[in-house]
């Protein structure tokens, strides 16, 4: 599990492998991976847009920008939470994702909130630093 805090507004993520989508003789690699946003503050939230940032293995970079969360604007009021999941296809068997958040709070205002820097690596690959 992944954990950032911004502004009291907690994400965490939990990346996970699809062995059943990926097809490694074919360089296709596929995650995905589980999103909790905790609104810990004590002001409403809604959620506008999402940044990533993604690096496969090899170095080889890819933004995606769009609006809201798989089709959705989330509004979280103080306490509230919202959980969803989603993918990412790479060409190569491990990579990186990390992002933010664009937010608007009751005044209207936006900030962003960070998503932190989670690893994505095919069970097996996983390389340890002696």
């Amino acid at each position: 599990m992944y954990r950032a805090v911004t502004r009291n507004i907690e994400v965490l993520v939990r990346p996970f492998y699809l062995e059943d989508r990926s097809d490694p003789s074919e360089n296709r690699y596929v995650w995905g991976y589980q999103v909790t946003i905790d609104n810990r503050s004590d002001e409403f939230v809604q959620l506008l847009s999402r940044y990533w940032h993604i690096t496969d293995g090899q170095g080889r970079v890819e933004e995606v920008r769009g609006a809201g969360v798989v089709g959705d604007l989330p509004e979280l009021n103080p306490g509230d939470s919202y959980q969803y999941t989603s993918g990412c296809p790479l060409s190569t068997p491990s990579g990186i994702m990390v992002g933010h958040y664009t937010m608007r709070n009751g005044r209207g205002e936006t900030f962003d909130i960070a998503i932190p820097a989670f690893s994505l690596d095919m069970p097996g690959t996983r390389r340890t630093v002696n």
